[in-house]
C-alpha cells in the first residue's frame, strides 16, 4: 500500500464505526492503535509517536481553559432544573403572543437567552417542546412550523456564547494556530482566546436569531393560519399591563443579570473564561436557591451584590496578595473583597443547602460529571487518532490537497465546509472539533484564513449538525418529548427551513468576515 493510503482508509474505517453506534471514544482509540501497528508492519509509521501521549494526557489534564467546561455544564444542568426556562416562556408568550407568529418569536428570544446562560441543547429543546409545543399546537399553529422553530430555537447554544463548543473549538483552534505559525517560521505566534471565539459569535448568533424571528414574520404575513394570533384574554389572564410588565422582568432580569456577569467580565478583559465560568456556575447556584424559596431571598440578593462588588473590585484594583509590596490602598481594598468573598460564600451555602433539599444539587453534579466525563474521554482518544493520522502523513495528505483545490483559501473553506455540513449528517459535534478541525485548521491557516473568522464559521455550521437527519440531536429530542400526534417526519419537515437559514447565515458571515471580526478587534483591540 503506498504511502497516504492506511490515513485515508482510517479516518474512513472511524467513521464506519462511529456510524456503527460504538463509545466515540474508544472507537477512535481502537482504530487508532490498530493503524498504528498496521503501519508500523507497513514501514509507514513510527512507534515513537505514541510516546507524546503522556504529555498530550498531561496537557489536557492542567489546560486552564477546559476548565471551563464543567463550569459551563454546572452552570446550564442548574438554570434549567431551577425552572428559568418554564418562566421565560411564560411571559414572553405573554408579551409576543398577541402578535401573529408571536409565540414562535418567543420561542426563539427565549432561545437566544437560554443559550446565553445554559448553552445546553438537549435541555433547552426538552424543555421548550414540553411547554410551548402543546401550547402552539392548541392555539393552530402549522405542527412542522412549531417544530421547527423549537429545534433550530434549541440549538442556539451551540453559537451563541457562552458555549462549550466554542470552549472546545477556542482551544484546537489556539493549538492548531500556533502550530500553523510555528511552521511558518514565526516563532512569536499571535495567541487566538476562548475569549476571542467569545466576542466573534456573539454578532453571528444574534444574525441568526434576527433570521429566525424574520422568517416566522414572513410566514406569518403570507400564511396567517399557520401562526395565528393568541386572544387577548389567554395573555392577559385577567390581569393589568403593569402586573405583566412585573412578571416578564421577574422571569428576564436574572438570567439576563447572569449573562451579562459572564460574559461581561470575559469581554471587558476582568476575567478569563474559565473564571467568568465560575461566575456564572456561582450564579446559577444562588439563581435556583432564590427561585426556591423568594420570600427568603435576601441574604442571596446580598450575595449577588457582593459577587459584583468582587468583579468591580477586580477591575480596578490590583488584588494579588504575593506581591512583596502592597500599597495601603491596595491592601483596604483586598480587605473589602475578603469581606464581599464572605457575603457570596453566605449567599452560596444558603443556596445550596435550598437545592440539596429539594434533591436538585445531586441531579446536578451526576448530570455535569456524565457530560464532563464524556466530554475528556472523547478529547483522548482524539488526540491518539490525530497522533496516528499524523505520523501515517495525513496532515501532509490534507495540506497538499488544500493548497492545490482552485481557488485558492476561498476554494479550501468552500470545501471544508461543505465537507464538515455533511459530516454532520452522520458524526456528533464533539467528534469533527477534536477530529477533523485539527486536520484542516493548520492548512488553513497557512493559506492566510483569519483564526476567529474560520473559528466562528465552524461554530455556524457545527450547529446544523444538531438539525439535519438521520443523527439530528435536536429532532431526537423532540420526538421523545412531543405530543403523539406530532409525526416523526413533521418534525424533519419543519427543521428544513431552518437549515436552509443557517446555510444562508453561513453564506453571508463567509461574504462578510467583519461580522465575525469586527468585535474582537474592538474589544480586544486585535
Amino acid at each position: 500500500m503506498e504511502h497516504g493510503g492506511l490515513d485515508l482508509l482510517m479516518f474512513a474505517v472511524a467513521c464506519v464505526v462511529l456510524l456503527l453506534g460504538f463509545p466515540v471514544a474508544f472507537s477512535l482509540a481502537g482504530v487508532a492503535l490498530a493503524f498504528g501497528a498496521l503501519g508500523w508492519l507497513f514501514g509507514d509509521f513510527d512507534p515513537s509517536f505514541f510516546s507524546a501521549m503522556p504529555q498530550r494526557i498531561f496537557g489536557t489534564m492542567t489546560n486552564e481553559v477546559l476548565i471551563a467546561v464543567p463550569l459551563f455544564v454546572f452552570m446550564g444542568v442548574m438554570l434549567e432544573r431551577s425552572k428559568v426556562a418554564e418562566e421565560l416562556l411564560e411571559n414572553m408568550g405573554r408579551l409576543f403572543g398577541t402578535l401573529r407568529g408571536g409565540l414562535g418569536i418567543s420561542v426563539s428570544i427565549v432561545g437566544m437567552l437560554l443559550a446565553a446562560s445554559t448553552g445546553i441543547v438537549g435541555a433547552t429543546v426538552v424543555t421548550m417542546g414540553l411547554l410551548s409545543l402543546p401550547t402552539m399546537l392548541r392555539h393552530g399553529y402549522d405542527p412542522k412550523l412549531a417544530c421547527g422553530a423549537i429545534c433550530a430555537a434549541g440549538t442556539l447554544g451551540q453559537i451563541i456564547p457562552p458555549s462549550i463548543v466554542l470552549v472546545l473549538l477556542g482551544d484546537v483552534i489556539s493549538n492548531s494556530f500556533q502550530q500553523a505559525q510555528l511552521s511558518m517560521g514565526n516563532f512569536s505566534p499571535r495567541t487566538v482566546s476562548v475569549g476571542d471565539l467569545f466576542a466573534g459569535a456573539l454578532l453571528p448568533g444574534v444574525m441568526l436569531v434576527g433570521l429566525y424571528i424574520l422568517y416566522q414574520l414572513l410566514i406569518a404575513y403570507i400564511r396567517p393560519e399557520s401562526s395565528p394570533a393568541l386572544p387577548p384574554d389567554v395573555t392577559r389572564e385577567g390581569k393589568s399591563s403593569t402586573q405583566i410588565l412585573a412578571q416578564v422582568l421577574h422571569a428576564l432580569l436574572p438570567p439576563v443579570v447572569l449573562i451579562v456577569a459572564v460574559l461581561g467580565s470575559i469581554l471587558a478583559g476582568i476575567a478569563s473564561p474559565t473564571e467568568a465560568a465560575g461566575v456564572g456556575a456561582v450564579g446559577s447556584i444562588m439563581l435556583a436557591g432564590l427561585r426556591l424559596d423568594e420570600r427568603h431571598g435576601w441574604s442571596i440578593y446580598a450575595a449577588g451584590l457582593c459577587l459584583v462588588g468582587v468583579l468591580v473590585l477586580t477591575a480596578f484594583v490590583d488584588l494579588r496578595v504575593t506581591r512583596e509590596m502592597i500599597p495601603t490602598g491596595d491592601m483596604i481594598a483586598i480587605l473589602i473583597a475578603a469581606l464581599l468573598c464572605l457575603g457570596v460564600t453566605y449567599g452560596v451555602l444558603i443556596s445550596l443547602w435550598r437545592v440539596w433539599r429539594v434533591g436538585v444539587l445531586k441531579a446536578v453534579v451526576v448530570g455535569t460529571a456524565n457530560v464532563s466525563a464524556m466530554v475528556f474521554v472523547i478529547l483522548i482518544g482524539a488526540a491518539l487518532f490525530s497522533l496516528v493520522f499524523r505520523g501515517l502523513g495525513g496532515e501532509e495528505l490534507v495540506h497538499d490537497f488544500l493548497t492545490n483545490v482552485p481557488g485558492g483559501a476561498w476554494g479550501a473553506i468552500a470545501v471544508v465546509m461543505v465537507v464538515m455540513f455533511f459530516l454532520g449528517f452522520f458524526l456528533d459535534f464533539i467528534e469533527i472539533t477534536f477530529v477533523v478541525v485539527p486536520l484542516i485548521a493548520p492548512a488553513l491557516f497557512r493559506l492566510g484564513v483569519d483564526p476567529v473568522w474560520l473559528g466562528v464559521l465552524i461554530a455556524m455550521n457545527l450547529q446544523t449538525s444538531f438539525l439535519t437527519p438521520p443523527f439530528g440531536f435536536a429532532l431526537f429530542y423532540l420526538r421523545g418529548v412531543a405530543p403523539p400526534e406530532i409525526r416523526t417526519m413533521q418534525i424533519y419537515k419543519g427543521v428544513i427551513p431552518f437549515v436552509i437559514i443557517q446555510i444562508a447565515a453561513l453564506f453571508i458571515l463567509a461574504v462578510f468576515p467583519q461580522i465575525a471580526t469586527w468585535f474582537p478587534e474592538v474589544v480586544f483591540g486585535q
